[in-house]
């Protein structure tokens, strides 16, 4: 009989020890000294929040009674929940933008469209850890102008795939969808409802949008930049419990990304408003007048109560189109307001409410630290010096 070695026992004990448990020890994390955004509308002058095993266990003022992990002394940041972006077009995005999203201060995003598989492997790759990023939610398309048939069957093959969310199913704006797009939307949210596979819609007037509701869909990518939503329209988008995302900029020329000659231009670098998707004309001509229909019919909604969320829709850099998007939004609402879309009602889009948004005991570790009290203003969101995604620090700018 062989004699036991203890040495290699030892030796493979610590391998299997380390190797199981090191990412679940590195997720043990404690902030101190900190502005608490908790995002339910409370807001902590000088808290600390302790972290153990990638959730959050204590959010409160003053001291920890116990600390868990590396201790960061945020020194008068402000603490925040990671941003979340429930509809970005990421296909195909690269490593260095994955880190641009980041830094940026995202720490969850929905893919808008394209390929499933694409956004699969780079989800993956940041899941084993070969690739720094958020956290990637996959979306896959579904051609509802196909007919009810080729519906189900994408929304079948979806879901054999793993895929939970469609992405963005395009209806026609004006007059508004046929009759065949509708049969089709309505067998996709049918077969969506048995086999766990959430539709969004992409319906960009509010004809397309009714016609979305009035089928049984509750997640709209967009509010409509075509035509204005009456109060009984967002009533009844509220009376349905359906979610809606602002991409609010839309519309709204950029500048400075693109280029730097201070001329106007639309989310895909070119001149605006001539290259605005799907322009609006008058007397033939692009006069940029979506943005007005966004804005306003951003707040009708919200004042009818409308759970509307946050996205960018947009494929340029991260934290531009962040910036984009919070300027908008700063003429029509207020830092409260915009604490809450972006945090618990962009997580209950989701439906991960249980999980994001907020910075309270039992959710997932998501935090990001900023300089600058982001009450006061967005420009403070765009201070982002830390960034912890599932208790581990994936960006530490100090």
């Amino acid at each position: 009989m062989k004699q036991f070695n203890f040495s290699l026992f030892a030796f493979l004990l610590a391998c299997l020890i380390f190797g199981t448990f090191s990412s679940v020890l590195a997720q043990d994390l404690t902030i101190t000294n900190a502005r608490i955004i908790v995002g339910n509308g409370t807001v902590i002058d000088n808290g600390s929040i302790v972290i153990r095993g990638g959730k959050i266990v204590s959010v409160a003022a003053g001291v920890p009674a116990s600390t868990a992990g590396q201790v960061i002394d945020a020194k008068g940041m402000s603490a925040m929940p990671g941003y979340i972006d429930a509809h970005k077009h990421i296909n195909n995005f690269k490593a260095d933008q994955m880190q641009d999203l980041l830094e940026a201060g995202y720490t969850t995003v929905l893919s808008g469209g394209g390929s499933a598989e694409s956004v699969a492997t780079t989800r993956d790759q940041i899941e084993s850890g070969a690739m720094n990023g958020p956290r990637l939610i996959v979306s896959g398309p579904v051609n509802v102008r196909m007919g009810a048939d080729m519906a189900r069957q994408q929304v079948d093959d979806l879901a054999a795939k793993g895929v939970k969310w469609t992405g963005e199913i395009a209806l026609t704006p004006e007059p508004g969808p046929s009759a065949m797009e509708v049969e089709g939307l309505k067998a996709a949210v049918e077969e969506g409802a048995k086999k766990g596979v959430t539709v969004q819609v992409h319906a960009v007037s509010v004809p397309a949008m009714m016609a979305a509701i009035d089928a049984g869909v509750r997640h709209l990518v967009h509010v409509p930049n075509k035509g204005w939503v009456t109060v009984p329209d967002a009533q009844k988008l509220t009376a349905t419990g359906t979610h809606i995302l602002g991409t609010i900029g839309f519309g709204a020329p950029v500048f400075g990304v693109f280029a730097d000659d201070n001329n106007p231009r639309f989310r895909n670098g070119m001149p605006w408003p001539s290259s605005i998707a799907g322009a609006d004309l008058l007397d033939g001509v692009a006069v940029g007048q979506e943005i007005g229909y966004t804005m306003v019919n951003s707040r009708t909604i919200w004042d009818a109560g409308g759970i509307l969320g946050y996205c960018t829709d947009d494929g340029y850099e991260a934290r531009a189109g962040l910036e984009h998007e919070l300027k908008t939004y700063n003429v029509m609402f207020s830092m409260k307001d915009i604490v809450k879309l972006m945090g618990p009602n962009t997580a209950d889009y989701l439906g991960m409410s249980d999980q994001l948004g907020t910075l309270e005991t039992g959710k997932l570790a998501d935090i990001v630290l900023q300089d600058g009290n982001p009450m006061e203003g967005y420009w403070n969101w765009l201070k982002v010096k830390v960034v912890v995604k599932g208790g581990k620090i994936v960006v530490d700018k100090r």
